[in-house]
């Protein structure tokens, strides 16, 4: 008999709908539950693509006397890291001060006031390596519990005392020179051979990279393009199907985590995208192209958002889906195998686990993409007929914004009118299917929204609906960005600067997010969010709650500005004058179109343009409503004559120092 989780939407919170144990979810139902029968709460949060979180489950989760242990003396809920990354940020940092260390699946012990206690991340059914079994640790707990219940709490106020200490007070704002000091540290941890910072494991860096395709000094850049090279070798890409892993377990980017993820796939095509911008150079564009159409191809739902991830392991092995044997590709490819093995580093005996093959082009020599892709086409068409990965269908907020952002870009980087048509069906579908009137929400499966959205959601649709303006102009997405950043600014602004991470108020702490993890930090996201919208609409309040959120966080940036990139990127938008490139004429005339190829092509990230058809009572557009073609650029509060044709449009952009 299934428990209380079969009516989530969350394919994770699905999977164990089943178990034996008594799962709840997270509402004021099970909470009240736990102060009822003056229970700890066992919290065990996850998401669906987690290789260690579905170990878990198979031995712990399933088994019936551990099962039975935990209904008995405990309250247990399971929670969707995606689904409520409030949760997930608060007791996170309640682990890692308590252990050291953090992770999924994540296991928190809570007094029935909802506050942390004792907690780890996986436990193994019995002790194992050094680690106790987990049902060992449940017996442990709940005996302290009973007989011991005073140092529980004791030991509960202290570690929310200190998770309650604020983050940065507010002053006059950072001091000068972080972004030089960052490089400076990338510098001296940068792998010149692999490419990447420090060892492994390896994450995709994707924010350093970010601030380094922005820097003039061409060794920075270089350290850009190596790592972006050095990935797109490795297995961590997906040389058949597109798209890129989660990270890669060496230091090579050989061997990857093969769950893919739709947030580090949309942040990596719009680094490829820059890459391609910045140098010209086409490789970095196909990768790109790559990963937009993976996100087409197999993660798009019918109704317009994009999937949340695919799971590292099919048939009951990791990177099964990924991983051939010797056999199988000669099987497939015939007398084209020995030249595909060779740029592929396939091997008889298996680079990977199992005597399998894992592609990756780290020793391949020089055999050209294009010239293989005839046989990388026959290869996909065989893997396409196996098991598919599990793929989290739910849709997120946040997630999809920064699709938005990427196909917005590929559209107008690569040109390509695929990419413009789905941001805007993916628009479309975020505002028919989360926005309520006055209120987003945070996820979305098979027709059901739900879970208010988090200061993360808001930030990052500002910033996609931004994006896609500037691509596509269509005028109504202006108006909704602004409706979007009141909200930011009634709901989640902090008196003292700044912003909450969440308005819920099922939490026993509202933090605030400032140090970036997979994806910049919520406050990262709205401050520069607020800062461009406000550039667009002329409102001081906007761009006053920005300054004031750098203020606020001062402390933690100047501490520690390789944690907040996405701050260091607001504090530099901030202390630069803004280009503003305006463009006047009808849309359909030929030189209104070359205009915008240009630049769509050279315009840097942060810099605005605006069409005046598209809404000529935009502040940016007064006085500028006639429909003669021309580009009106501004810096600051100083314009340059209007330009009325490509060539003096370029020499413009070249004096104006935005040339790539």
């Amino acid at each position: 008999m299934p428990n209380r989780l079969i009516e989530s939407t969350s394919p994770y919170l699905l999977q164990h709908a089943h178990n034996p144990v008594d799962w709840r979810p997270w509402n004021p139902e099970s909470l009240a539950l736990a102060r009822k029968l003056d229970r700890p709460i066992f919290l065990s949060v996850g998401y669906s693509a987690c290789h260690w979180c579905h170990v878990m489950e198979r031995e712990s989760f399933e088994d019936a006397g551990i099962a039975a242990f935990l209904n008995k003396h405990f309250v247990p809920i399971k929670v969707d890291r995606e689904e409520r990354p409030d949760l997930d940020d608060l007791y996170m940092g309640a682990v890692q001060l308590m252990t050291g260390r953090g992770g999924w699946p994540m296991s928190v012990w809570l007094t029935p006031d909802l506050e942390p206690f004792y907690g780890g991340t996986y436990f193994p059914p019995t002790a194992r390596g050094g680690m106790p079994g987990f049902l060992e640790v449940l017996e442990a707990v709940a005996m302290i519990w009973q007989e011991r219940r005073q140092e529980v709490l004791s030991q509960a106020g202290e570690l929310m005392a200190a998770l309650r200490r604020s983050p940065g007070q507010a002053g006059e704002g950072p001091v000068g020179g972080l972004a030089d000091a960052v490089v400076r540290h990338l510098r001296q941890t940068f792998d010149p051979r692999w490419g990447g910072f420090g060892g492994a494991p390896k994450f995709p860096p994707i924010p350093a990279l970010t601030l380094l395709l922005g820097r003039k000094e061409p060794r920075d850049m270089d350290m850009a393009l190596a790592t972006l090279d050095a990935m797109a070798a490795g297995g961590i890409r997906d040389h058949l199907g597109g798209g890129f892993a989660r990270y890669s377990v060496d230091g090579h980017w050989k061997v990857p985590h093969f769950e893919k993820m739709l947030y580090d796939n949309a942040q990596l095509a719009w680094v490829y995208l820059e890459a391609f911008r910045v140098t010209g150079v086409p490789r970095h564009g196909e990768r790109a192209r790559e990963i937009l159409d993976y996100l087409l191809e197999d993660m798009r739902d019918g109704a317009g958002g994009f999937h949340s991830s695919e799971d590292a392991d099919s048939e009951g092995e990791e990177g099964r889906f990924y991983t051939f044997t010797w056999g199988e590709i000669h099987e497939v490819l015939g007398s084209d195998a020995e030249l595909f093995c060779l740029a592929y580093g396939v091997t008889p005996e298996g680079n990977f686990e199992g005597g399998r093959n894992l592609l990756h082009r780290l020793d391949g020599g020089d055999f050209p993409e294009a010239g293989l892709a005839p046989l990388r086409d026959r290869l996909r068409i065989y893997r396409n007929r196996r098991a598919r990965p599990h793929r989290d269908d739910k849709v997120l907020a946040a997630w999809n914004a920064f699709a938005l952002s990427a196909l917005a870009k590929g559209s107008c980087v690569l040109g390509d009118p695929r990419y413009l048509e789905a941001a805007e069906a993916c628009a479309d579908f975020l505002q028919r299917e989360l926005w309520r009137g006055s209120s987003l929400m945070r996820t979305w499966r098979r027709g059901r929204a739900h879970t208010p959205a988090f200061l993360e959601d808001y930030g990052a649709l500002i910033l996609g609906l931004l994006d896609l303006y500037q691509a596509g102009f269509r005028a109504r997405w202006l108006p909704w960005a602004r409706e979007l950043g009141e909200v930011i600014l009634e709901r989640f602004q902090d008196p003292a600067g700044g912003f909450f991470g969440t308005e819920a108020r099922d939490v026993v702490l509202r933090q605030h997010p400032v140090f970036d993890q997979a994806v910049p930090s919520g406050n990262a996201l709205a401050a520069l969010a607020l800062l461009r919208l406000g550039r667009h609409w002329d409102r001081a309040d906007f761009t006053e709650a920005a300054r004031r959120t750098l203020a606020r966080f001062a402390p933690e940036l100047e501490d520690a500005p390789q944690a907040c990139l996405g701050l260091l990127r607001v504090l530099e938008e901030e202390g630069q004058e803004t280009l503003e490139a305006v463009v006047s004429g009808d849309p359909s005339d030929p030189l209104v179109v070359a205009f915008l190829e240009v630049l769509h092509r050279r315009l840097r990230p942060g810099q605005l343009l605006s069409l005046v058809a598209s809404d000529p009572e935009l502040p940016l557009h007064g006085g500028r409503g006639s429909l003669a073609a021309a580009v009106h650029l501004c810096r600051g509060r100083a314009c340059m004559p209007p330009v009325r044709n490509v060539g003096e449009l370029s020499t413009a952009l070249d004096e104006a120092d935005l040339a790539p």
